[in-house]
């Protein structure tokens, strides 16, 4: 097991290589003395735990670990500190564990034995499965669903069971607190009736996934929940994965970018407004139009003006005031000389545009119907 020190004193440097030495399969890859550096590491080498004062200089241990997360990895993080009134706000962050100094040997080994425990399970399970068996398509984009290999959708014990795979789905992986969830999931309601209702969400989400034979895939330890992507397929990662991926599209890979934007089928999880899910949807959405937009200027360049109409129109639809799409549709109208499309939804943008947030659209794109009607006048 491969473990990194974040610490800004000496001593506990000394004092962790110590103890750790004494525990079979730990291996300490670095040390630090403030967080930058550690962080550079993180980027570069896999780290399965790491051990981290939350008092450091600069950035403290907290907001380190919430850029860890933010990052996406799903390294353990284990909080040594002199604070104890910090521990709540470390599960917040996805904590393994937090241990208050002075450090001692007997409670630093339970914490390595846990991780170590974990891994092993995870390759386990890992060498159970081929590493290229899909077990499951989970689909998020324009609802929440799940689909098994032979095409079988999910029957939701409850609103709220379906909610909390979305919500697990979201952290792609990562141990989430239970009183992260209940905070967000669960708001407004007595903790002890939240705790009850809880409990019974996750045993009805278990039932359903060990219908599909996804059981496994739900973690639960140490008062927190994690759902392992392992084996299954989803969408809007799959589709996020896609766009990155195709950050230039050409003539070469049109055909694939057609096929990714297909993919998109509705904003992240649909009618079902999650509060916890505004940001991602949020985020999603502008990754979608960035690229369908990109998609539709090479539709453009290699003629298929129609095909990239329709996307464009389709972007319309879902924000009527999109002044940069609007502005693609009147330069593809102008490629099929069609003055008379221009001028009309051109009138029809202004008036929505007065309507919905009194406003003229912007310089620009007045400039850019003048120029494109002044070059079909001519």
């Amino acid at each position: 097991m491969k473990v990194l020190l974040i610490d800004d004193e000496k001593a506990m440097h000394l004092i962790m290589k110590r103890m750790l030495g004494k525990i079979a399969e730990v291996e300490i890859v670095g040390v630090f003395r403030e967080t930058e550096s550690a962080f550079s590491y993180l980027n570069l080498y896999e780290v399965d735990l790491v051990f981290l004062d939350i008092s450091m200089p600069r950035e403290n241990g907290m907001e380190f670990a919430e850029r860890v997360r933010e990052s996406g990895r799903q390294t353990k993080i284990v909080f040594i500190t002199s604070h104890k009134e910090y521990a709540v706000f470390a599960f917040d962050v996805d904590a393994f564990d937090y241990i208050v100094k002075p450090v001692v040997q007997e409670r630093l080994q339970k914490t390595v034995q846990k991780a170590l425990a974990e891994k092993r399970s995870e390759r386990l399970l890992q060498s159970i499965r081929k590493p290229d068996e899909e077990v499951a398509t989970l689909l998020c984009l324009g609802g929440i669903d799940i689909k098994s290999a032979n095409g079988v959708r999910v029957k939701w014990k409850s609103s709220k069971s379906a909610e909390l795979m979305g919500y697990l789905l979201l952290h792609k992986g990562r141990l989430v607190s239970r009183s992260k969830i209940i905070e967000d999931l669960f708001g407004g309601m007595a903790q002890k009736n939240a705790e009850t209702y809880l409990n019974t969400t996750v045993y009805q989400l278990r039932k359903v996934l060990e219908a599909y034979g996804l059981k496994e895939n739900l973690h639960s330890e140490s008062n927190h929940y994690a759902f392992s992507l392992s084996q299954v397929h989803v969408d809007f990662l799959s589709f996020e994965e896609g766009c990155r991926r195709l950050a230039i599209i050409n003539e070469s890979n049109i055909q694939q970018a057609i096929e990714l934007e297909q993919q998109y089928t509705g904003h992240l999880f649909g009618e079902r407004a999650f509060p916890w899910a505004w940001n991602e949807v949020e985020r999603l959405t502008l990754m979608y139009n960035a690229f369908t937009q990109r998609l539709s200027i090479a539709l453009m360049q290699v003629g298929e003006i129609n095909t990239s109409i329709r996307l464009l129109l389709k972007l319309m639809t879902q924000n009527e005031i999109d002044e940069e799409s609007f502005m693609l549709l009147m330069k593809a109208w102008a490629l099929q000389d069609n003055k008379e499309a221009i001028v009309k939804n051109y009138a029809q943008f202004v008036e929505v545009l007065h309507r919905e947030i009194g406003i003229k659209p912007s310089s620009e794109a007045s400039d850019l119907y003048f120029q494109l009607l002044s070059g079909l006048n001519s």
